[in-house]
């Protein structure tokens, strides 16, 4: 399975609508000149953006973490440019980018250095073949103070690993339960 570059990211997003919004090569500075974290088109991947939409964790209730029963209660929802998230806690997010993999594509997500090297650590399982949707991201704040997010700014990069022959069976075969995702989605069980 070999690492795809970025002259194959760019053909499958413009050809194929694999990445929407597409990024064609790697942002370091804002429009007004303002420099962001950087997303877009790297060597042998795509640093992938966070969008505004965020829920917080919180223990206001007293609810247990059940990934087969969980409890919408455990979250705030917030809207901003920017989340804080509490010390020794999470926050779930979703990408600006909406994904549609191909059938021979595994999709293998790693945290930016910028955000590990502050305690924060960006938590996606892989994308499967065949799975389209808005991904949901997972940041953990691991340290004693509060953790900053910036929407719109990267956050992860993925990289593309091709097989040599398509799968047997895909994510969308299969119907998986987030096959299609859109916004952030809470554990189904």
């Amino acid at each position: 399975m070999p690492i795809k570059s970025d002259r194959w990211i760019r053909r499958m997003a413009e050809e194929h609508g694999m990445i929407e919004p597409f990024e064609a090569r790697q942002i370091r500075r804002a429009e007004d000149g303002a420099r962001v974290i950087s997303y877009g088109t790297s060597s042998y991947g795509y640093d992938i953006r966070c969008a505004d939409e965020f829920k917080i964790f919180t223990n206001v209730h007293s609810a247990i973490v059940d990934p087969k029963n969980f409890d919408e209660a455990s979250f705030v929802d917030l809207k901003s440019d920017v989340c804080v998230i509490p010390p020794n806690s999470f926050a779930l997010a979703r990408t600006v980018e909406y994904f549609r993999i191909p059938r021979n594509v595994l999709v293998i997500c790693l945290g930016k250095s910028t955000y590990a090297r502050c305690g924060i650590i960006v938590n996606v399982t892989p994308l499967e073949p065949e799975w389209e949707g808005h991904v949901t991201l997972e940041f953990s704040n691991t340290t004693p103070l509060p953790a900053k997010i910036y929407a719109n700014e990267g956050v992860a990069q993925v990289v593309f690993l091709e097989a040599d022959e398509p799968c047997e069976v895909s994510y969308k075969d299969r119907g998986g339960k987030y096959q299609g995702q859109r916004g952030v989605t809470l554990p189904k069980a």
